[in-house]
């Protein structure tokens, strides 16, 4: 017997709700509701409420939490620490399960007892995918990476302002500031880029995905550096669903005056989106597979933006295979391009 749990996270607190067995005078299942700070101290208080509560050990106890950013993570960790099992749901994917149940008032108390029933409903057709840790050394790898990455945001917000320097009466002064502030932050990046890559080289299969990444015609250090990681944390079962966790899935346009175009459906992390922009462009001139399609798609009288969208989601799915299969990129067309 499992029970299932919702749990609707946002930065300060937890919505927490489940379905008791027992029924109520209206015959359905009662609801339970409790609402927990998110930090560490009430964790332990929301482990001892819901053994409580469902009157279940830790293990026969399965939550259903929406990914929301990063305030999930810590909460994730520590209960699969403590045994529960645990389901992250795709909030695309819920909000049409939402969408499906009629529902269209919305609050985080009802959002927990949609996931936990969510949940419930996965894990009975046998279609859910209970979530496991990656390895410390991918855990690692992604908090390097995410430090990076905020550290180059601050240098492209201080470079902003010494741009805009140029066209105010500032202070001499005010602009020497900005100028240390870039000049720390770059050494920062400069000695975080180089721990990052000693940390990749310090582990085998890190090494080796980088290397296998490295192989294909348009992917450089840093999106092998960005994909290494991705491919490590994620656990993608297709070359096609780690397109769609990118956004780069084509989504027919059914409004509007370019209604039956396709754009890209641009959910997921735009960070690794922006980052394959570039490499497209190269890819769609030297790697032959994705130059032949671009070819192909030109002909068919896709617009270039269309073309280049493909080749983005192409060049994914190349580096899904070849993470997946553990072979370096081979062309499959002999084009000459």
């Amino acid at each position: 017997m499992t029970a299932y749990v919702g749990i609707d996270v946002s930065k300060k607190k937890l919505d927490v709700g489940f379905y008791s067995d027992k029924l109520g005078k209206n015959g359905q299942r009662k609801k339970k509701t409790k609402v927990f700070k998110n930090d560490r101290q009430a964790f332990s208080q929301l482990e001892s409420w819901l053994k409580q509560q469902t009157q279940h050990k830790a293990q026969n106890i399965a939550i259903g939490i929406e990914a929301t950013g990063i305030y999930h993570e810590a909460l994730i960790y520590t209960l699969h620490e403590q045994g529960f099992k645990l389901f992250i749901a795709n909030p695309g994917r819920a909000k049409k399960y939402f969408e499906s149940l009629g529902v269209t008032h919305k609050t985080d108390k009802s959002d927990s007892l949609l996931l936990a029933r969510f949940t419930e409903d996965k894990a009975h057709k046998g279609d859910i995918t209970w979530w496991e840790p990656e390895s410390p050394e991918a855990r690692h790898l992604k908090l390097l990476l995410r430090r990076l990455n905020a550290l180059q945001k601050d240098v492209l917000r201080e470079r902003n302002r010494l741009e805009a320097c140029a066209n105010t009466d500032t202070s001499p002064r005010v602009v020497k500031s900005i100028e240390d502030m870039i000049a720390v932050l770059n050494e920062e990046i400069k000695a975080l880029l180089k721990e990052i890559d000693d940390h990749i080289d310090g582990h085998p299969q890190l090494k080796k995905n980088r290397e296998l990444l490295e192989s294909i015609d348009g992917v450089g250090p840093t999106v092998s550096r960005e994909l290494t990681s991705l491919f490590s944390v994620k656990r993608f079962s297709s070359a096609k669903e780690a397109a769609a966790y990118l956004g780069l899935i084509p989504r027919l346009q059914e409004s509007g005056s370019h209604k039956g175009m396709t754009r890209l459906s641009k959910i997921g992390p735009s960070a690794i989106r922006a980052l394959l922009y570039l490499p497209a462009v190269v890819a769609s001139r030297c790697n032959p597979d994705i130059a032949y399609q671009k070819q192909r798609l030109l002909a068919q009288g896709k617009t270039k933006m269309q073309a280049l969208g493909a080749a983005m989601r192409k060049l994914v799915q190349i580096c899904f295979g070849v993470i997946k299969h553990q072979e370096e990129y081979r062309p499959q067309t002999s084009l000459s391009v």
